[in-house]
C-alpha cells in the first residue's frame, strides 16, 4: 500500500519506522529532513548520466537506463539496509519533488508488503515548511540570551540547563562551530546553511513555543551558517542573562575547552592570521609568537583582552538594554557550574511568568 503523504509536520514524521531519501548522496549531504537515512535509486554518476541523456538524446532512454540503474540499486537496499526489517516495517519516502524517483522505489517496497508513504512534492515540501517556519514567519520567539564574555563556559551551563528540564537550543552544536575564528572544531564538519536550518527547525518544533527558550548570545552567524532571520529578530529582543569571570581564570578555561585547536598547529596559526585585518601586524605577531612557543593560557587573554572583549562589549552596548541578572562563577569545576545553571533557572522560572503575562 502507497500512501501520500501531504506535509512534513514532525507529528507527520514521527509515524513512520523510517524516513527514506532517495536522491543522490550529493543532494542528501546538501540537506535533509534530519534523521533520515540516505538509500540512494540513482548514484551521483547515475544521476548525471541519465540526465545528459534526457536532454541531449532522449526521454525514452533515458527513462529506460534510468530505471535499470533504480531497479539494481534498490535491490542491493532490500539485501542490505533494508534486510533485516519486520512486515510491520513502515517508511516514508521522498526525492526532490515526490516524482519518479520516490515513486518507483515506493511501488518495489510496497508489493514486499511494508506500508510506504511518498512525501507529496518531496524535499521541496520540507523546504518550504523550513523556509515559512524560520524566515517568512513574523511570530516573535519566547527567547532568553544566555550572554557573558568569551571563556565564561556558557556551553556547559547550557547543557546543564537542559538537564533541569529548561528549554534550549544549542545554535553552536547544531552550527558544529564555536562562534568565532578559533571555533571550527577539528573532528567535525560545519553543516551547511540549509542543513543548519533543518537541524534548527527540528529542534524547535520539538519545544514548546508558549515557555521560553534559553539561547546562547551569537552574532548573526556561526562559523559560515547564518541565523535565520525571524529567530534572529527575536533574539534582538530577548532578555539577557549575564555570565560572568575574571580573564585570567576565563582563559585558563578556554585553554581546555579548545584543546583540540591547541593540538592542530596549522589551525591555530591560520585563526591567529585571520585576525590581521582587525589589529596592527605587529600585534598578530606578538599572538603568532605566544603560539609558537605554546603560551595557551597567555595568548587566550590577550586575545580576549584586546579582540573578543572590546567586541561583545560593543555588540551589547548597541543593544543597550540591561541584563534581567548577572551571575559571578567563582570557578568552572561541576559543583559551581550546577549551582550557576542552578540559579539561572530560577531566573527563568520568574521570566517565565512575566512573559506569560
Amino acid at each position: 500500500m502507497i500512501e501520500t503523504i501531504p506535509d512534513a509536520s514532525l507529528e507527520t514524521l514521527a509515524r513512520f519506522d523510517a524516513i527514506i531519501d532517495v536522491r543522490t548522496p550529493a543532494e542528501f549531504a546538501e540537506d535533509h529532513i534530519p534523521g533520515a537515512i540516505n538509500l540512494p535509486v540513482l548514484s551521483n554518476e547515475e544521476r548525471a548520466e541519465v540526465g545528459t541523456i534526457y536532454t541531449q538524446d532522449s526521454r525514452f532512454r533515458a527513462r529506460r537506463v534510468g530505471a535499470a540503474y533504480i531497479a539494481r540499486n534498490v535491490a542491493r537496499h532490500l539485501e542490505t539496509e533494508l534486510a533485516d526489517r519486520p512486515a510491520a516495517f513502515r517508511s516514508l519516502l521522498y526525492c526532490w519533488r515526490g516524482g519518479m524517483r520516490s515513486g518507483a522505489m515506493a511501488t518495489i517496497l510496497a508489493q514486499v508488503g511494508w506500508r510506504t508513504g511518498v512525501l507529496n512534492g518531496g524535499y521541496r515540501t520540507w523546504r518550504r515548511a523550513v523556509v515559512a517556519s524560520l524566515r517568512d514567519s513574523a511570530e516573535p520567539l519566547k527567547i532568553v540570551l544566555l550572554d557573558g564574555q568569551t571563556g565564561t563556559a556558557k556551553s556547559d551551563i547550557l547543557t546543564r540547563l537542559a538537564s533541569l528540564s529548561i528549554q534550549t537550543i544549542d545554535l553552536e552544536g547544531l552550527a558544529a562551530h564555536r562562534g568565532s575564528v578559533f571555533g571550527g572544531f577539528s573532528a567535525r564538519k560545519q553543516p551547511g546553511q540549509k542543513l543548519f536550518e533543518s537541524l534548527l527547525y527540528r529542534a524547535l518544533g520539538e519545544l514548546d513555543p508558549a515557555r521560553p527558550i534559553v539561547v546562547e548570545a551569537e552574532s548573526c552567524r556561526i562559523g559560515r551558517c547564518e541565523i535565520p532571520s525571524a529567530l534572529w529578530k527575536s533574539m534582538l529582543a530577548a532578555p539577557r542573562i549575564v555570565v560572568t569571570a575574571p580573564a585570567p581564570m576565563r582563559a585558563e578555561y578556554l585553554t581546555t575547552a579548545y584543546a583540540d585547536i591547541i593540538r592542530d598547529r596549522t589551525a591555530i596559526l591560520y585563526a591567529t592570521l585571520r585576525l590581521a585585518p582587525f589589529h596592527a601586524k605587529e600585534q598578530i605577531e606578538d599572538w603568532l609568537d605566544m603560539a609558537h612557543k605554546e603560551q595557551f593560557s597567555g595568548l587566550a587573554e590577550s586575545l580576549m583582552r584586546l579582540h573578543y572583549d572590546p567586541l561583545y562589549d560593543r555588540t551589547r552596548k548597541r543593544r543597550g538594554s540591561a541584563p534581567l541578572a548577572e551571575i559571578a562563577l567563582d570557578g568552572f569545576s561541576e559543583e559551581a557550574l550546577d549551582k550557576a545553571a542552578e540559579e539561572i533557572g530560577a531566573i527563568m522560572a520568574k521570566a517565565r511568568k512575566r512573559m506569560s503575562a
